[in-house]
């Protein structure tokens, strides 16, 4: 294997005017010395996203604009993978902001590690207060489940890891991106995982591979409509998941279902068997305060390095320690409820599915 493998960056986009053209441009100037193209998959954008795309193409060979009917995230990079070049098959996504070495760390990893995909912690970047919330929320243990990618810190085999560089035979061999999962990227790495070689006893299996040194930044929702909408969709698909891969996803997957059906039927049977006395919704009302209060040991935690870690926005509106603890919070139970209510409306769209077929 050559110490420069030949680079494919895939990249779907709907309606990324704002940032597609800083994005293709940065990758251009990359000092990776093999990227031989950057595939734009786009979903009929309106907004001029791929006018752009077709302006950078015309100067640049190494730049194609693919057409993705199907409009979804996965279609869009299967069509990049089925018409790719490159030995390695590098993930983008649009609304991100990568690091000048971005490309070649990931490369650099792969060949290193002996890793099926390589990819960096999904580090969760703000321009506004709620956005601010959020990234705080993806820090505590309670907003990111202990998964490995969401550390910066760490380097080491993983479940998963954002986006994510990987060998483009392999990827065509395991079948590409699901398009029937919402978490198209966690889906394929319990594929990956399955052809990976075994870990040591009680370690994950040698195939995903998280490094601190890979460094891009992610932009959240903008809003708590927007997030539960988007947490919602990935309690469908992790409910999807959970159910095609008996036993291969780990614990947070289920965990909001779990806990949040255990109290709706404590609360249940406090009502019907107890007189009344509803013992359960005092204590939903602690668990509550727990949530925001760890919110505020969040914001507490990360405030001295706040601006540097997360603030990318106006210096002047930089939001204040309890604005940002409060929206944490906020976050923190926000999360939980849409991932369970989407995991139940998937659970019952089978149930129905079934007893129709009956």
């Amino acid at each position: 294997m050559s110490a420069t493998p030949s680079v494919t960056i895939a990249i779907p986009t709907l309606n990324e005017a704002a940032s597609i053209r800083a994005l293709v441009e940065r990758f251009l100037v990359t000092r990776y010395p093999n990227l031989i193209e950057i595939l734009v998959s786009d979903g009929g954008s309106r907004d001029g996203t791929r006018e752009i795309v077709l302006e950078l193409a015309a100067r640049d060979a190494r730049v194609a604009l693919l057409e993705n009917p199907a409009r979804i995230q996965a279609s869009g990079l299967n069509l990049a993978l089925e018409r790719a070049r490159g030995e390695v098959f590098l993930r983008a996504d649009a609304h991100c902001l990568y690091a000048d070495d971005y490309v070649e760390r990931c490369v650099e990893t792969l060949l290193e590690t002996g890793a099926l995909n390589a990819g960096g912690a999904q580090r969760f970047v703000a321009r506004t207060a709620f956005q601010a919330g959020v990234a705080l929320a993806s820090r505590s243990r309670l907003g990111s489940g202990g998964a490995r990618y969401r550390d910066p810190a760490r380097s080491g085999w993983a479940e998963t890891v954002y986006l994510g560089c990987f060998w483009r035979d392999v990827l065509r061999e395991v079948g590409g991106y699901s398009l029937r999962a919402t978490n198209e990227d966690f889906e394929l790495n319990i594929r990956l995982l399955a052809k990976a070689q075994p870990g040591a006893p009680g370690e994950l299996p040698r195939g995903v591979y998280v490094s601190s040194s890979i460094r891009v930044e992610y932009f959240p929702r903008t809003s708590l409509a927007s997030l539960f909408r988007q947490y919602f969709w990935y309690g469908r698909g992790r409910c999807r998941t959970v159910l095609e891969h008996p036993g291969k996803s780990p614990w947070r997957s289920r965990a909001p279902f779990l806990g949040i059906s255990s109290a709706i039927a404590l609360l249940l049977i406090d009502v019907g068997a107890l007189g009344g006395r509803l013992h359960s919704i005092a204590a939903l009302g602690v668990g509550v305060l727990a949530v925001f209060a760890e919110g505020a040991r969040s914001a507490f935690r990360w405030r001295a390095c706040f601006r540097e870690e997360f603030w990318r926005g106006d210096p002047e509106q930089l939001p204040g320690l309890a604005p940002r603890a409060l929206l944490c919070g906020v976050v923190l139970l926000c999360q939980p409820i849409a991932h369970f209510s989407g995991f139940a409306c998937e659970l019952g769209a089978r149930a129905l599915d079934r007893g129709g077929a009956r």
